[in-house]
């Protein structure tokens, strides 16, 4: 096993308007970044891969070795201080993507105003201290990457199904809804962007955190995007989750009607319904490693850019286990994952019926993806909102919806327009006025996923 050693040291102020985006600046960087703040990653310094069904476990096996082994210096000990790990999960056991946890050289973080520098190496003779640590730090600072202009050639192009074969999908759906098979199943989609000219990963990224302040932008080897949707966040011996289910399109809503997304919303059954699946499945999943939970007797509607949500906070403490330890950050996220509001429920069933409908491989999609440290805490995510870098361009964005009993094809397909919205926006992009039926390139690249 590789000895890591790592020192985390203060740092001066960072900008109060730009906080962490002055530090976006690679395009192969790892991130997570809420309101401009959180963690940045520079470099590589361990890296664990698994695919499978006891991927989590086995991930959770080398990090708890990786630890055992390491030398820390963290006169800090706040979350995110000492060795962090960033990590990125496939929504599928049987998926062939190898989920990963990446532990980088770097790493500037932020929160509540405080900064701070860790320094992690395999080096036995490096020194550890404040001067290493901004040494290493300014290697990656030496040239920074220009602007990229959108490009008229740039294209927008179907995924593994046609418009009209997904929304054939949800039809078949709400069929299997209608016999009782199931009582709700998400159903995603993907759509291809071809580049004229290489994409700027950390251009997209300052663009989505700016946009998107109140959602958390993630990027871990090339998967990039800003989820508003929080799978289990662990700090101090303290669980929350923020579940999402119910969608209202902003662009289509009235200008002159204040009360729409709530009216809309929250008097819709069908959107509660949805909604109350999402919030039983967490809480039943959870509940197990908690001593008590409390969680929103009504959700509340989550405004952003591009949409409006239903929206429950969710906040548990956790249950010391029989040796005094309260569950991990990765003992969670493989309880809870997949949580109805992303697979459906029964997730037995849907995840089934998902492998038959979608006719592609999520990869990483809809899976966990985020951040943990030494002592326990960790923010993981779901991956929504979010894109696939599969070379300098060409990259593959994803939108699902919750399909339940009355869901309409035609309006689940304009909602996952709405859903690709902010990568296409960060993109430069707009959506297409005629998709074209298929496009053979991408298509007979995925045709065995």
């Amino acid at each position: 096993m590789t000895t890591l050693r790592s020192v985390t040291v203060p740092v001066g102020e960072l900008s109060s308007t730009i906080g962490l985006l002055e530090y976006l600046v690679l395009d192969e960087q790892l991130c997570w970044i809420r309101r401009q703040e959180g963690l940045v990653g520079f470099g590589e310094t361990a890296r664990f891969t698994s695919s499978g069904p006891d991927r989590f476990a086995r991930a959770q096996d080398w990090w708890r070795s990786l630890l055992a082994h390491a030398e820390v210096q963290d006169p800090l000990e706040a979350p995110g201080t000492g060795i962090v790990a960033f990590g990125s999960f496939a929504f599928s056991k049987r998926s062939p993507f190898e989920s990963r946890l990446v532990v980088p050289e770097i790493i500037v973080g932020l929160q509540d105003g405080a900064a701070w520098l860790t320094y992690t190496t395999t080096d036995p003779e490096a020194k550890l201290n404040a001067e290493t640590a901004n040494a290493a730090l300014a290697r990656y600072l030496e040239d920074l990457p220009t602007y990229r202009e959108s490009d008229p050639a740039d294209q927008v192009l179907p995924g593994m199904l046609s418009e009209a074969e997904w929304k054939n999908a949800v039809a078949r759906s709400v069929a299997h809804v209608a016999a009782g098979d199931l009582s709700k199943i998400v159903l995603a989609r993907d759509i291809a962007v071809k580049l004229a000219s290489p994409l700027m990963a950390s251009q997209v990224l300052r663009e989505l955190a700016v946009r998107y302040r109140d959602c958390w932008t993630y990027a871990v080897d090339g998967l990039i995007g800003s989820t508003p949707e929080m799978l289990i966040r662990v700090q101090d011996g303290r669980a929350e989750a923020r579940v999402l289910a119910g969608t209202l399109d902003r662009a289509t809503a009235p200008v002159d009607d204040p009360g729409y997304a709530q009216r809309v919303l929250a008097g819709s059954a069908k959107q509660q319904h949805e909604h109350q699946i999402a919030i039983d499945s967490l809480t039943r999943s959870l509940e197990p490693f908690t001593s008590s939970m409390t969680s929103h007797t009504e959700p509340f509607v989550l405004e952003l850019p591009n949409v409006w949500h239903l929206a429950s906070d969710v906040t548990a403490e956790l249950a010391p286990d029989g040796n005094g330890a309260v569950p991990t950050p990765l003992t969670l996220v493989e309880a809870l994952h997949p949580t109805a509001a992303v697979c459906g429920f029964p997730t037995s069933v849907a995840g089934e019926l998902i492998s038959e409908l979608e006719h592609m491989d999520r990869g990483p999609y809809a899976g966990p993806v985020g951040w943990m440290d030494g002592n326990g805490n960790g923010e993981w995510g779901i991956a929504l909102r979010g894109a696939v870098i599969e070379s300098p361009t060409d990259v593959r964005l994803y939108a699902g919806c919750g399909i339940v009993a009355g869901s309409d094809p035609s309006a689940e397909l304009e909602e996952t327009w709405s859903k690709f919205r902010p990568m296409l926006e960060a993109l430069g992009l707009d959506r297409p006025s005629a998709v074209p039926l298929r496009s053979p390139d991408f298509a007979s690249s995925r045709a065995g996923s």
